[in-house]
């Protein structure tokens, strides 16, 4: 899986989530879920399709591939654990817990990332 940037992965991330929940996805649903301008999602949505990523057709409709959607799944695993490990084992704030997992998954490391499910795990047995 290719690397890509903290903020495509953001786009990848948000592309996906808008497409399990309402089956199709407009350049406008990702930049209003972003907070940014149109014309920001258009630029990052253009760079995700270079990459595979998605596909960006006309009329703004947008579908994701499966090498996107591995791609989104994989991030989102990543906040989901961190998120967990921050809530239920570290006791943050549930907020705080989403904001932070948010942040650093784009930078955590697969080998720790392993091992912090291992250590979620030991803690819930």
């Amino acid at each position: 899986m290719a690397e890509i940037s903290s903020s495509l992965e953001d786009y990848i991330e948000a592309v996906y989530s808008i497409y399990v929940r309402e089956n199709k996805v407009k350049a406008v649903e990702v930049a209003r879920q972003l907070k940014v301008s149109r014309a920001s999602a258009t630029e990052a949505l253009q760079k995700l399709e270079q990459l595979g990523l998605i596909n960006y057709g006309y009329y703004g409709k947008i579908s994701i591939t499966e090498e996107g959607v591995k791609k989104a799944e994989a991030i989102i695993k990543k906040h989901k654990t961190l998120s967990e490990f921050f809530e239920k084992i570290l006791g943050v704030e549930h907020e705080l817990a989403e904001e932070t997992a948010c942040k650093i998954e784009h930078v955590i490391e697969e080998s720790v990332l392993i091992k912090l499910e291992k250590h979620i795990k030991k803690c819930k047995s």
